[in-house]
């Protein structure tokens, strides 16, 4: 039996107008090299100025995950040559972070939590990208310098599925905090994951295979998969050592297969030194103050959810995934209904019908002070569940109109008078005299006979609750 060893370097683009070092904008998608100076240019005599904004945001995440924040860093090069760098060198700290030691917590299935190590988060400047066009290689140099924080765990997942959880957990906290606005398409949230294997008990760890520059959550744990599985086949056909190497690979999408890259660096082999360009960076008391001023994070929030709405504490989390959907939830909440009811419209209802029309809540038609209103006419007896979800289904097609007007429209104004639906219960139980002598023989399940009739017989206006009891009332 064999025990995996994960361990995640996520890169996460910082939020900021402009580069690390220098006022070139870092807006995505723009035509290529135009996003440039002479500081990304790397040319002869460009001094590269730090971006304050880094700093804070940086901060802002050491907090956020109970880590030391250092007040004074330093910037080192990190010396390689690939043609999407231009210094033939990286702007990275290496000896002291802005962010020290830290920890988060995810979520596993049985209920339980189980925290992973955060070993440190440095700030660094982004490389640009190469293009490859069949024989013909180009390099656009518009996200060199782009602001990166490495975000670097412990060791101390062991299974793929735990690292996606701890990846979903950073991805959530660095978007809760507005550091990141975590894009993966746009490659603005990305992860190197460091995968080796040993057989159970053992407590030296094997060789470490980096899988670089993966861009989703589906591929990490696919990625993870294959390469954990063959690692162990190397291992029991006895080639370990041959076969496994300290090695960067890369994820094959098509085939689903890792493939070496190159050989895995030490840190010796960068040929770390402090940057003589840059001097050491050192935070006042005010900007660390200032960057403890974060927004309540999705734990807290679960945690808050619990307690004083009462809701599931596997529908918290589901809520609290996503920033947006949080406070989408808290603002259906100003309606005044319940919390319950709520959850139940905004997790299955309304996501459901978004995840089926490919729209996320941040793109829904429907927003949330409309559906809170929704769910008050369930509440005040106006509209009965059934006619909510045709409202519900009404409104995803056509513009948001006003919700009282929509059920006129749509003739779903819930019966509740007792006259009302007693005239229809007394016409049923008169058309089926021989069942109700048999119910009041003791067959108990024709009750849902004569509910089931009466709604029928009021189109599924009346409502349910006071249908039963009036039932019952006749009954006896």
């Amino acid at each position: 039996m064999f025990e995996t060893v994960i361990g995640l370097e996520v890169h996460a683009q910082l939020n900021t107008k402009t580069k690390i070092f220098c006022s070139c904008p870092t807006s995505f998608a723009e035509h290529q090299n135009k996003n440039t100076c002479p500081t990304c240019l790397a040319l002869p005599g460009a001094l590269p100025v730090l971006n304050l904004e880094t700093v804070k945001k940086a901060m802002s995440f050491g907090y956020a995950v109970n880590a030391v924040v250092n007040k004074k860093s330093i910037f080192n090069r990190k010396s390689y040559f690939y043609p999407d760098s231009p210094m033939a060198y990286q702007i990275t700290q290496f000896d002291i972070p802005i962010v020290g030691a830290g920890e988060l917590f995810i979520d596993l299935e049985d209920g339980s939590s189980k925290k992973i190590g955060i070993t440190r988060a440095h700030l660094e400047a982004d490389a640009g990208k190469n293009i490859h066009e069949g024989a013909v290689s180009k390099v656009d140099l518009n996200r060199a310098g782009t602001p990166l924080l490495e975000i670097v765990s412990d060791p101390d997942m062991r299974s793929s599925e735990e690292a996606v959880l701890y990846l979903k957990k950073l991805h959530s906290i660095v978007r809760y905090i507005d550091i990141s606005n975590a894009n993966m398409q746009e490659g603005s949230f990305r992860c190197d994951v460091n995968v080796s294997i040993r057989p159970k008990g053992q407590e030296e760890f094997g060789t470490r295979v980096e899988i670089k520059n993966i861009n989703s959550f589906k591929f990490v744990k696919a990625s993870i998969a294959y390469e954990v599985q063959r690692q162990i086949e190397a291992y029991e056909d006895g080639v370990y050592e041959q076969e496994v190497k300290q090695e960067t690979r890369l994820w094959d999408v098509d085939k689903g297969i890792t493939k070496s890259m190159r050989g895995k660096e030490d840190s010796a082999d960068y040929r770390y030194f402090p940057d003589p360009d840059l001097r050491p960076t050192i935070v006042t008391d005010e900007m660390m103050e200032e960057a403890k001023k974060i927004p309540e994070l999705p734990d807290a929030k679960v945690k808050r959810y619990v307690a004083e709405l009462g809701i599931k504490h596997v529908d918290a989390l589901i809520i609290c995934s996503v920033k947006e959907m949080a406070y989408y939830f808290e603002e259906m909440l100003q309606n005044n209904i319940k919390a319950k009811t709520a959850v139940s419209w905004l997790t299955s209802e309304l996501l459901g019908r978004l995840n089926k029309a490919s729209l996320d809540i941040t793109t829904s038609p429907i927003d949330a002070t409309t559906l809170g209103t929704l769910i008050s006419k369930i509440e005040d007896n106006t509209l009965s569940g059934k006619g909510a979800k045709e409202v519900l289904d009404y409104m995803m097609e056509n513009e948001n109109r006003d919700i009282d007007a929509i059920i006129t429209d749509l003739g779903l104004v819930q019966l509740s008078d007792d006259t009302t639906i007693l005239a229809i219960i007394d016409e049923i139980l008169a058309n089926n005299t021989d069942k109700v002598e048999q119910y009041k023989s003791g067959k108990d399940k024709l009750f849902g006979f004569f509910v089931g009739q009466t709604m029928k017989a009021s189109k599924g206006l009346a409502n349910p609750s006071k249908v039963n009891l009036l039932i019952k009332e006749r009954l006896q």
